[in-house]
């Protein structure tokens, strides 16, 4: 065998360590997108079970009180430095009776899909008597939202940005 052989027989060549480097790079980036769009849907699970489970605490309550609790303010929000957040018992009364703690969202701060520095949040609003309340996923669903009314957690009127879930003994849209 030549020496030049010997030599070309030893290692990979330039081409051939930038075609695995390139081959490599892009498997990574396919994967990462992979793992970021079930993140968002994971997050976004986690959301919709969350305002089911404040939905059962409530109702724990108004078994138990005779009323939904009554927010001092329009609604109140989860998450501290929201304007709506006036308090850390958010929704009054309800922890640790009727919920252990009560939840943020899961990635919480700004929301980049609401006008103005808006939070990502979990709200609470209640009607003046605590006969009804409404529970939004505020400016934080991620992924694919639906304009279909027959989706029980739409919220018309704000369904590109908003879940909603309502109860009480009126029409979640009267009032």
């Amino acid at each position: 065998m030549t020496k030049s052989a010997q030599i070309k027989s030893q290692g990979f060549t330039l081409i051939e360590l930038l075609v695995v480097i390139s081959l490599i790079g892009l498997l990574a980036s396919v994967i990462l997108v992979s793992l970021n769009s079930s993140r968002v849907k994971a997050r976004d699970t986690v959301r919709k079970q969350t305002l089911r489970q404040l939905q059962k605490g409530l109702e724990f309550y108004y078994n138990q009180i005779g009323s939904y609790p009554v927010t001092p303010v329009n609604c109140c929000s989860s998450e501290p430095g929201d304007p709506w957040h006036p308090q850390d018992d958010w929704i009054p009364g309800l922890e640790p009776s009727y919920i252990s703690k009560l939840p943020r969202d899961p990635l919480g701060g700004i929301s980049p899909i609401c006008a103005g520095p808006r939070y990502r949040s979990y709200l609470y609003q209640s009607d003046s008597d605590g006969k009804n309340y409404k529970l939004y996923a505020y400016c934080s669903p991620e992924g694919a939202m639906t304009d279909d009314p027959s989706d029980p957690f739409y919220s018309p009127g704000a369904w590109w940005y908003t879940w909603r879930v309502c109860g009480g003994t009126s029409d979640c849209n009267s009032w």
